[in-house]
């Protein structure tokens, strides 16, 4: 008898303001509501975590929460549970609401935000991964000359499978942070242990401090498809790649 794949739990990152996407159409003004090519961001984000595996997805508010819950029910299908939890201090960086869903994450779980897009390929070949006992693991992407905003991108260096180091104003780097990771809950105690020193935490901070205890996995997206909305200019550019993704796969086969 195949054993059972034990179940795996999502958390979504929500809360944010999404200050820099407001104003781009007349319609929701929520920005993981924020359509991309016909189909709201956070729809996109349930399905490919249902891709990946995932028989629960614990979705993180903040701003406009309860504004927010409502319209994921309304207008989200998914075939798993959808539970949220409220970060009251929405306002503080996105390590604080990853915190928040401590209790309903359980020991191991995907993380992922509300204004990404993925394509299926990366989804599928992190639902054949695990993390890293007692750390870790966050899916970079290699192909630097694909970026679309450098500037804005989250860089990361790696070697051996392993991140050395992540930020923004890194300058020592080869790939980019995705936005999606594969945790255990030693991210929680990472995190809680910048909390206390600082009084706030980024996820890049608690990668970063996993990273020094060598517990921090860097999975290769290869040439998979993902894209961050966070700008007027990255969902004109998602919308752009997706066309054109969705025009690729209706061509038919070459002749032999």
């Amino acid at each position: 008898m195949t054993p059972k794949k034990p179940e795996r739990t999502a958390v979504v990152l929500a809360a944010g303001l999404g200050s820099r996407l407001q104003g781009v159409s007349s319609g929701p003004t929520l920005k993981p509501l924020t359509v991309v090519a016909g189909v709201p961001l956070v729809s996109r984000t349930v399905r490919s975590l249902e891709l990946a595996g995932c028989s629960r997805i614990v979705m993180v508010l903040g701003h406009e929460a309860q504004a927010l819950q409502r319209a994921v029910e309304s207008t989200v299908t998914a075939s798993v549970p959808v539970a949220f939890v409220l970060n009251e201090r929405y306002r503080l960086a996105n390590g604080v609401s990853v915190l928040a869903a401590r209790e309903q994450a359980g020991d191991e779980f995907l993380l992922t935000m509300s204004d990404h897009v993925f394509g299926d390929e990366v989804m599928l070949a992190v639902a054949e991964r695990a993390p890293p006992v007692g750390g870790a693991a966050l899916a970079v992407d290699y192909k630097l000359e694909r970026i679309f905003d450098m500037d804005d991108a989250t860089k990361v260096k790696a070697e051996g499978g392993r991140i050395l180091a992540i930020g923004k104003q890194l300058t020592d780097y080869n790939c980019v942070d995705t936005g999606l990771f594969f945790c255990t809950s030693a991210l929680m105690d990472a995190l809680e242990n910048v909390v206390e020193r600082s009084g706030d935490a980024s996820l890049s901070q608690g990668v970063a401090l996993l990273a020094e205890q060598g517990k921090m996995a860097a999975i290769n997206v290869g040439d998979g498809f993902w894209q961050d909305v966070d700008t007027p200019a990255m969902l004109e550019h998602a919308e752009r790649m997706l066309a054109e993704r969705e025009s690729t796969s209706r061509k038919p086969p070459a002749a032999l």
